[in-house]
């Protein structure tokens, strides 16, 4: 799946003038975390979020305590900037301006791996410099919904040699586990896992791996767990 299959088309964008209290009213109506920030030919220029509201001098979390040798380090310029950040009223003094974004055609692998490594919640959707979309966490937490309601709910009537062969395919291809120390065994679509593992984090992936080949209706764990500090074999 790409950006352009999850992201929220009908985009609500603020300019760098915008009052912060109308940027506030906007998210807490559409319950977002952020807006996209356009400047008048609609070029992005920038983000306002939750985050960038948190230090406000009417909440009394304007300030920042730091010792005298830590003020005189980071000096004035720091601080008149927290200042500015903290009493401004205007979107423009506030927004993130390095903004982290994504094409319509960026695969979601690389949508998520961006939101995990920069910590955000939102990601603007881009042609060019225009805002064409955002993927939030909830567009993708709407996408994996979609994808589980549209799965049968009763697996196809498969095989035990097709089953066997499937999860065998699978365990061979994974790099958490041995496929030559695991045995399994498949009698009228009950999945039989028996053979050594050496981490008993691996059980459950096991387990998991065989609850999800088409047609499987129950797995019998018979795995064995070897600590291989004490060298104790643990059923």
């Amino acid at each position: 799946m790409k950006a352009e299959d999850v992201m929220a088309r009908d985009v609500l964008t603020v300019t760098p003038t915008t009052s912060i209290e109308v940027a506030i009213a906007l998210m807490l109506r559409r319950r977002v975390s952020g807006l996209p920030v356009v400047d008048e030919a609609g070029k992005l220029a920038g983000v306002i979020t939750e985050g960038d509201l948190l230090r406000r001098a009417e909440t009394g979390t304007g300030i920042h305590h730091r010792s005298k040798l830590l003020e005189f380090l980071i000096g004035p310029g720091r601080e008149a900037s927290e200042f500015v950040h903290a009493n401004s009223r205007r979107v423009g003094d506030l927004m993130t301006r390095d903004v982290i974004t994504a094409e319509a055609s960026t695969p979601l692998e690389d949508v998520v791996e961006a939101m995990e490594k920069h910590h955000i919640r939102r990601l603007p959707v881009v042609d060019g410099t225009k805002v064409i979309g955002v993927v939030s966490r909830a567009d993708l937490l709407a996408a994996l919904g979609r994808k589980l309601a549209a799965m049968p709910k009763d697996g196809p009537n498969e095989s035990d040699d097709s089953i066997e062969q499937t999860l065998r395919s699978q365990l061979a291809a994974s790099t958490w586990v041995s496929g030559t120390n695991i045995g399994v065994d498949v009698d009228d679509s009950v999945v039989t896992m028996s053979g050594f593992i050496y981490d008993e984090r691996t059980r459950k992936a096991l387990m998991v791996a065989a609850q999800n080949v088409p047609g499987v209706k129950q797995v019998v764990d018979k795995l064995v767990w070897i600590d291989t500090t004490t060298g104790m074999v643990v059923p």
